[in-house]
């Protein structure tokens, strides 16, 4: 992964089925099919910290919050509605931050990309 946070979150979000990318509340955000939100960067936004908040599975926030607060926090606003906020100014795992970020994708992905989603990834 690239050394730019932004970079390497970019890029995986950018290579979900019909994703955008535009500036949402002054920070890049990231769409399915430019209309749901499911990434949102967060560069000091709320705070004196890196981060992302995503779209998380029900119970999803509260597991890894509880689990890990030095790596995982309830994001403002859409924290109510069970997002999760990511710091990224802690070593990061990448490859769990991969799954975080499909995870948020499965979240609000119509059924049609989650099954190109999925035969996408029975090919690999």
């Amino acid at each position: 992964m690239a050394k730019d946070p932004l970079e390497a979150l970019r890029k995986l979000c950018l290579a979900l089925p019909e994703t955008t990318e535009r500036i949402s509340h002054g920070e890049p955000a990231w769409f399915v099919r430019g209309k749901k939100t499911f990434v949102m960067y967060a560069n000091h936004h709320h705070d004196d910290r890196l981060a992302f908040w995503c779209a998380a599975p029900d119970g999803a926030q509260e597991a890894r919050v509880g689990a890990s607060p030095e790596r995982f926090f309830v994001p403002p606003y859409v924290g109510h509605r069970g997002w999760l906020g990511v710091f990224l100014d802690v070593p990061v795992d990448w490859d769990e931050v991969s799954d975080l970020v499909t995870d948020a994708y499965r979240v609000v992905a119509p059924k049609r990309l989650l099954a190109e989603l999925d035969a996408r990834e029975a090919s690999r």
